[in-house]
């Protein structure tokens, strides 16, 4: 790929998924009965509990661990958890934030181009794979960046990695792959 050829492409991210623990035991009745916004479920074990700002969904053990969704930056995913902890805190828990970490970044990106998805994995056939018959993308793995791309005729991908920085290398580590097979404009 040329200098040239640069195209900058939006890459949105979705959703972050963050870890963190507590360092104290819950208990999840407390917080099902004091807690705002809180859904108890007791078959599973642990509370729901939402936050408005930032758009945050946790669910909470009463071991202490504590699973954060559906933020859109690393920067919310910690802001979420801090508050999620300063909330219980409230609620009368010795709760200390410690071990954050983001796991999972899912991120969608669009190419300014349609792809032929059966050339693509042709080309890339032990690390891509296409069935058709079961899912309408094409699953390419890259096991150094532990990154997942779904790629669709269309030119849209859904990539999955652990932090943004390796969403952003997975998606320049496939353009090229991606411009080679592409779809040419009907007239």
């Amino acid at each position: 790929m040329e200098p040239s050829d640069d195209v900058a492409l939006d890459i949105i991210i979705t959703n972050v998924v963050a870890v963190f623990r507590t360092r104290c035991h819950l208990n999840l009745r407390t917080i099902a009965l004091e807690g705002v916004n809180v859904i108890y479920k007791p078959e599973y074990g642990k509370v729901l509990m939402k936050l408005r700002k930032p758009r945050i969904t946790a669910s909470i053990w009463s071991s202490g661990k504590i699973i954060c969704t559906g933020a859109t930056s690393e920067d919310e995913a910690k802001q979420g958890a801090r508050r999620l902890a300063r909330t219980l805190q409230k609620l009368g828990f010795k709760v200390r934030f410690s071990e954050f970490k983001v796991v999972n970044v899912l991120a969608v990106c669009s190419m300014p181009f349609a792809i032929r998805l059966i050339d693509f994995t042709k080309n890339n056939r032990p690390i891509a794979s296409y069935e058709p018959e079961l899912h309408p993308a094409a699953t390419y793995r890259i096991k150094t960046l532990k990154a997942t791309v779904q790629v669709f005729s269309t030119g849209s991908l859904t990539i999955t990695g652990p932090n943004v920085q390796t969403v952003a290398t997975a998606v320049e580590h496939i353009y090229p792959m991606l411009s080679e097979c592409q779809k040419p404009l009907r007239k």
